[in-house]
């Protein structure tokens, strides 16, 4: 995950990359708090055989997402940390942290 465009003051959104490898997948899309839950609102993009990304513009806080993979909503493998959602698995967390003046 990588950070970058930010306003002067570092609280403005920044640009995180969200990467994840599967070769049989047909569809990957990113669910999360961000963005209501809402699979269909950023897909992600296929780059090579089975790497799949998409960039997300986030002002600095706490998000919890999951990742839905051919409609299988799964935690994101390369997260760092992970919390229990209300289903009885596990929602992965990304946190953006302002930028240093």
């Amino acid at each position: 995950m990588k950070k970058h465009k930010t306003n002067k003051n570092g609280n403005g959104p920044q640009t995180i990359r969200i990467e994840f490898n599967n070769p049989v997948a047909g569809t990957v899309a990113v669910a999360g708090s961000f963005n209501n839950w809402r699979p269909e609102a950023t897909p992600m993009v296929r780059v090579d055989e089975g790497r799949w990304v998409k960039d997300l513009a986030l002002s600095p806080g706490a998000y919890e997402y999951r990742l839905v993979v051919d409609g299988l909503w799964i935690p994101d493998p390369a997260a760092i940390e992970t919390v229990p959602n209300p289903f009885g698995d596990r929602n992965s967390v990304l946190k953006v942290t302002a930028a240093a003046t």
